[in-house]
């Protein structure tokens, strides 16, 4: 069974950082791309950054400058290193990635069970 685990998260101040991974744990063929999602209170969720097995990134406009992903293929992880944190950066963030589970299957979107990233003094 393929899961997403993820780990990090918490409390921080304005300013502060934090860093948030995840892994892919089960068997799989591949993972072709990983990413960061968020849901803020009574928001929907969106897209905090992306990044391709082959290194490609994408980042929200929002976390520009302040986050950093990157991505381990050989361990299957991928990890957010957010910095300057604020309180509108205060969400629920999940986990993303698009996964081969065997080669007669189609890519298809796993999710983690979420983390709770709270901004305040």
């Amino acid at each position: 069974q393929v899961q997403l685990v993820e780990s990090g998260g918490g409390l921080v101040q304005p300013g502060g950082s934090l860093s948030l991974s995840c892994q892919v744990s089960g068997m799989v063929v591949g993972v072709t791309a990983m990413g960061w999602y968020r849901q803020g209170p009574g928001k929907e969720r969106e897209l905090v950054a992306h990044i391709t097995n082959i290194g490609s990134t994408t980042y929200a406009d929002s976390v520009k400058g302040r986050f950093t992903i990157s991505n381990d293929n050989a361990k299957k992880t991928v990890s957010l290193q957010m910095n300057t944190l604020k309180p509108e950066d205060t969400a629920v963030y999940y986990c993303n990635a698009r996964i081969i589970r065997t080669w007669s299957e189609e890519s298809r979107d796993y999710w983690g069970q979420g983390t709770q990233v709270t901004v305040s003094s």
